[in-house]
């Protein structure tokens, strides 16, 4: 089993940063790969970024040059910067391993204009 546990959102103003924590527990062996997705009410979850087990990234169009994700052995990061209104949401840890996902329990981060 896999736990993840987000930390580290909050509220922020446009142009401003904040930095995402994941920490994942458990057998957290063969990981294929982890990454951010975030979800605002009504709408699906969407990628925002992932990184593979051979540390290859890849980013939603909508954050690239922005943010920046990050993975230490347990722990997950996502550096975000210059934080726009649209980046209002719930953002989700995940992590893949053995075919199958792992969700956090998400953390808010709202931007005010």
């Amino acid at each position: 089993q896999v736990q993840l546990v987000e930390s580290g959102g909050g509220l922020v103003q446009a142009g401003g940063s904040l930095r995402l924590y994941c920490t994942a527990s458990g057998s957290i062996f063969s990981i294929t790969a982890m990454g951010w997705y975030r979800q605002v009410p009504g709408k699906q979850r969407e990628l925002v970024a992932v990184i593979s087990s051979y540390a290859s990234t890849n980013y939603a169009d909508s954050v690239k040059g922005r943010f920046t994700i990050s993975r230490d052995n347990a722990m997950l990061y996502l550096q975000m910067n210059s934080l726009k209104p649209e980046d209002t949401a719930v953002y989700y840890c995940y992590l893949r391993r053995s075919g199958r996902d792992y969700w956090g329990q998400g953390t808010q981060v709202t931007v005010s204009s």
